[in-house]
This record gives C-alpha cells, sequence and structure tokens, in this order.
C-alpha cells in the first residue's frame, strides 16, 4: 500500500490530477445519488446572476448538502480511504466544503477555469470529484484537462471554450474520485443527457484560507463569487 501511494503522490504533483475507477462503493453512490435527485427535483433553477452565467459560460446550480447538517455527505467525507489517499498527497490539510453540481440538459457545462488565484504556487484548493453516475458521451458533462498545467500560472486568455492538443477527456463511470489540484486547467462537456451530476469534496493544505475558491479565473475573466462581481475583464 505504502508503494502505491508514492507511485499515485508523484502521478498527481506530475500531471495535476488522479483518476480512480471503483474508489467508493455501488451501493453507497446509489444512495447518494438518490439523495441528489431528490433534492433537485425535475428543474431547478439557476442561482447565479445573469452576467456570470453568460460570461463564465458555466451553467451549473450547486447545492452545500454539508451545510444544511445532511450525514450522508458527512459519511462520504470520513470515509477512510478517502482521507488517507488525501493525507498522503496534501500532509495535513482542512476539509473545505461539498458542494453538488446539478447540469440540466442543453446546458453549457463549464469553460476553461482554475478554481483558485494561481499565483503562488502554494494556496491552492484541491478538488476530490465523485461520481454517483456514467459520465460519457452520451450524457454529456465529461471532464477535460490539460495536464500539468498546475505549475504553469494563469491560464492564457482566449476563447473559453478551445480544444487544446494536449488535452484529455474523462469520461468516469459511478464510483469514480477524480482528484484535480485547483490550478489546473479544466472544464465540462455540454449536457446531452437529462441530467448530469458530480460532487466536488473540496479541501486544501494546512494553512491555506478558507475563501482561496472565492475567486474562480476564467479565460475572459477574474470572477469573485462572494461580491458577484467581475474583479478584472480578460481580453
Amino acid at each position: 500500500m505504502q508503494q502505491q501511494y508514492k507511485q499515485l503522490i508523484a502521478q498527481f504533483w506530475h500531471q495535476g490530477y488522479l483518476v480512480l475507477e471503483n474508489f467508493f462503493e455501488d451501493e453507497l453512490m446509489q444512495t447518494m445519488h438518490q439523495e441528489i435527485l431528490a433534492h433537485f427535483g425535475q428543474a431547478p433553477e439557476f442561482q447565479h446572476s445573469e452576467e456570470f452565467l453568460k460570461k463564465s459560460a458555466t451553467e451549473v446550480i450547486p447545492w452545500f448538502p454539508q451545510r444544511e447538517g445532511n450525514p450522508l455527505f458527512d459519511s462520504i467525507e470520513k470515509h477512510a480511504g478517502f482521507c488517507q489517499l488525501t493525507s498522503a498527497i496534501l500532509g495535513p490539510w482542512q476539509s473545505q466544503y461539498s458542494m453538488v453540481m446539478f447540469s440540466k440538459m442543453g446546458t453549457k457545462g463549464q469553460a476553461w477555469h482554475q478554481d483558485c488565484p494561481p499565483e503562488q504556487s502554494t494556496q491552492f484548493n484541491l478538488n476530490r470529484l465523485v461520481y454517483t453516475m456514467d459520465i460519457n458521451e452520451d450524457t454529456g458533462g465529461q471532464v477535460v484537462i490539460r495536464p500539468k498545467t498546475h505549475m504553469n500560472g494563469a491560464l492564457s486568455a482566449g476563447p473559453v471554450n478551445e480544444d487544446f492538443e494536449d488535452q484529455l477527456v474523462l469520461s468516469p463511470k459511478r464510483g469514480t474520485l477524480i482528484l484535480l489540484h485547483g490550478h489546473c486547467w479544466h472544464r465540462i462537456t455540454p449536457i446531452e443527457g437529462p441530467y448530469r451530476v458530480s460532487t466536488n469534496y473540496r479541501c486544501a493544505p494546512e494553512g491555506v484560507p478558507d475563501d482561496i475558491t472565492d475567486i474562480c479565473v476564467y479565460r475572459n475573466m477574474r470572477f469573485q463569487f462572494s461580491t458577484n462581481l467581475v474583479l478584472e475583464e480578460r481580453a
């Protein structure tokens, strides 16, 4: 196990991401998925401003179940293997929050972005993405990343959904865990099926501010969620 952790740690820090299939038990994922669908219903409404939805090309509806005291989502965060792997990669770390992301059929997904400002390499969040459903070409909502971009500073300004030769398109299955460095470029493809969900258990190395993800960097702007303001226009 120790040797396996060493390989995973090296891969994460070299590539900026990890994909671990069948990480979570199928029964647990089914229960979690049913809880998510019960919360959102058939036609949930967008919660972000029209300006954000238009400029970010990001059409996702968030839910923060642990803030509502949902015990099921607490149990996932305390999953032994989940915690052990996080510690192996980050050393001392602190939990931030879990965020369920729901996307409706025909919506855009998410444009290229970094989840936190990348100017200081030690100041970042870790996205721990849990999948309770299969994501593929039929459903849409596939995860597109550019490996190693977590080491390159701010993503360049440009077309928000541009394709790159070095991008990877990931199709996680139910039970898959994806770990993604907050500085690594990533986006989500448009939604083709009835809906698309994933749950992000965000955390960060010990000492990183709790609001590290308050500012998100897109190819055309920097946006601050707490104030709902565009902080920087990027040409």
